[in-house]
């Protein structure tokens, strides 16, 4: 090493340690001050040298030095000629690889390349991982082996044993036993080892696991892949009875969604025998006040994002059920009793609201965001679950078993049963059925529009939303009995499992066309679907 060299060297450390004994914000406030020499101290020197900078930049702990030492492996480092500042080079842009600061074009002739050989980029490797497997954050730990893991590369192996002795997070150690029984496949470890590495990837990788031993049996000596097939073999077997889970939770999923989207028809309906086209507008207008609320929240309110949903929820609500109030006394009241008037009605009442929203907000798709507990997926088992979904069937569940406690615990609820089952008899005991039909009117556009705010998160908020979700509702509504609510229940589930087992087949479209045929079949057995209401005029 040079004299110049162990100079820049000593004053590095020197550095490092003044700002060990700086408080914590006189250390934010000189992080770049810091950094950025141990980054310059890169170029000079030989490939000894530049190991030695890189060790002194690793010891800072910086999270910010991980991807400059990365950009050193992959030869990304230029240093200039004029002053030996280093720079990340992308084209001819050049940035500053502790800020990101854009420095503008820099001509390539201006610049020295920052050379590293495989001795060098070895030990490069060992620094990051130990920036990274030896974190004292478990997440970066976690995200470290994990990433160790897809690359399998037998070079990290004494780093990785390292880390494992001192990993005390059974999460974490798990992974790490993973990649290094990955890594061990790929090496001359004995048969015993291999046979029990084979054996470890199996067991806890994952999806992965099948990937990686099919990658190992190439390679494999005659003894042990026997050894590997049969892991593969357990592991296909396995994985088939998981993606049969998998399309049911699909199926439940999907189910859930049409019945959000069929509960409201299901009572409206029931009760007053009005085919309600304009049902699927309903549950437009609670996805477009999710977006109202949030585009309120995101220009006044940012930090209350997460909450947006909760004040959606009641006004998508209350909005949806007195449209559908003003819906029932401005036009229906008059058409009781003629169901293709009622039809035709609510259809050109559809298409006025379509445009409005058009009017409104544009006929392009609107971005409603996920809160951040509705975002990601997790694995349950085998099956991969996404939270936005799995909010989404505990949320339906939730509206179904609050419609029955007040059908079966409220006066309305009481009133809305004696219509349903003999209109006349209940005017005649002193009901006030016009109330009641539009209180119905009103309750089942007001859970369309709750159904509209849960479809914001998984579908595109348009005008032509409802109309998505409309025939499938009446299909569920008319297989599940009219009006039954666990009719309605029992429907969307079985259709929405019988469509995802199905798609896989016959494809999307397809398979929609077979539910609609099978239903049809279905109800030429049992005109009144799975469960009917019973009552004089039900019968009649």
């Amino acid at each position: 090493m040079t004299a110049k060299n162990s100079l820049n060297l000593l004053a590095i450390l020197l550095a490092l340690v003044l700002s060990s004994l700086l408080p914590v914000s006189a250390q934010a406030q000189t992080a770049d001050a810091t950094l950025t020499p141990l980054v310059n101290a890169l170029a000079p020197g030989n490939f000894k040298d530049r190991e030695a900078a890189a060790k002194a930049l690793g010891a800072t702990g910086d999270p910010r030095a991980v991807p400059v030492l990365q950009a050193l492996i992959e030869g990304e480092l230029y240093a200039t000629k004029a002053d030996g500042k280093v720079v990340l080079l992308e084209g001819s842009a050049a940035t500053d690889p502790v800020t990101g600061a854009a420095l503008g074009d820099i001509a390539k002739a201006d610049l020295d390349k920052v050379k590293v050989n495989n001795g060098l980029r070895r030990a490069l490797r060992t620094i990051i991982g130990q920036m990274t497997l030896l974190s004292p954050d478990k997440a970066v730990r976690l995200s470290a082996a994990q990433s160790v893991l897809r690359d399998a590369n037998p070079d990290n192996l004494e780093l990785l044993d390292g880390a494992l002795a001192a990993e005390t997070d059974p999460e974490v150690k798990t992974v790490m036993q993973t990649a290094r029984a990955a890594i061990i496949l790929k090496t001359d470890a004995p048969m015993t080892e291999k046979a029990a590495a084979a054996e470890t990837v199996a067991a806890n990788a994952g999806r992965d696991a099948v990937t990686i031993l099919t990658g190992a049996l190439a390679g494999a000596p005659d003894e042990l892949k026997p050894v590997i097939q049969n892991a593969i073999d357990s592991l296909g077997r396995t994985q088939a009875v998981w993606g049969v889970a998998q399309n049911v939770w699909y199926g439940i999923s999907l189910g859930s969604v049409l019945l959000l989207a069929a509960i409201g028809l299901a009572i409206t309906f029931g009760v007053m025998g009005v085919i309600n086209m304009a049902h699927g507008e309903m549950v437009m207008i609670g996805a477009y006040v999710t977006y109202a609320v949030q585009e309120v929240i995101r220009q006044n309110f940012p930090g209350l994002f997460d909450w947006s949903l909760a004040f959606a929820l009641p006004l998508a609500f209350l909005l949806t059920a007195l449209v559908g109030i003003a819906i029932e006394r401005g036009v229906i009241r008059w058409l009781y009793g003629r169901a293709l008037e009622t039809l035709l009605a609510t259809w050109g009442i559809s298409l006025i609201l379509q445009q409005t929203i058009r009017t409104i907000f544009g006929p392009t798709n609107r971005e409603v965001g996920n809160p951040s507990w509705m975002s990601g997926s997790f694995e349950l088992g085998g099956l991969q679950i996404t939270w936005n979904r799995f909010w989404i069937v505990l949320f339906a569940i939730a509206v179904f078993l609050a419609l029955l406690a007040v059908l079966k615990r409220t006066q309305l609820g009481l009133h809305m049963r004696a219509v349903t089952q003999n209109r006349r008899m209940a005017s005649s005991m002193g009901i006030r059925t016009p109330f009641v039909d539009a209180m119905t009117f009103g309750l089942g556009s007001g859970i369309a529009g709750l159904a509209g705010v849960a479809l914001s998160q998984i579908d595109n908020v348009s005008p032509n939303l409802g109309q998505n979700y409309i025939i499938d509702s009446f299909m569920v509504v008319i297989f599940g009995g009219v009006g039954n609510l666990w009719g309605t229940l029992v429907g969307a589930l079985s259709i929405g499992i019988a469509n995802k087992f199905l798609e896989p087949y016959a494809g999307a479209v397809v398979a929609k066309i077979l539910i609609l045929v099978l239903i049809i079949l279905f109800i030429q057995r049992r005109p009144r679907g799975l469960f009917a209401l019973k009552g004089r005029a039900v019968e009649q």
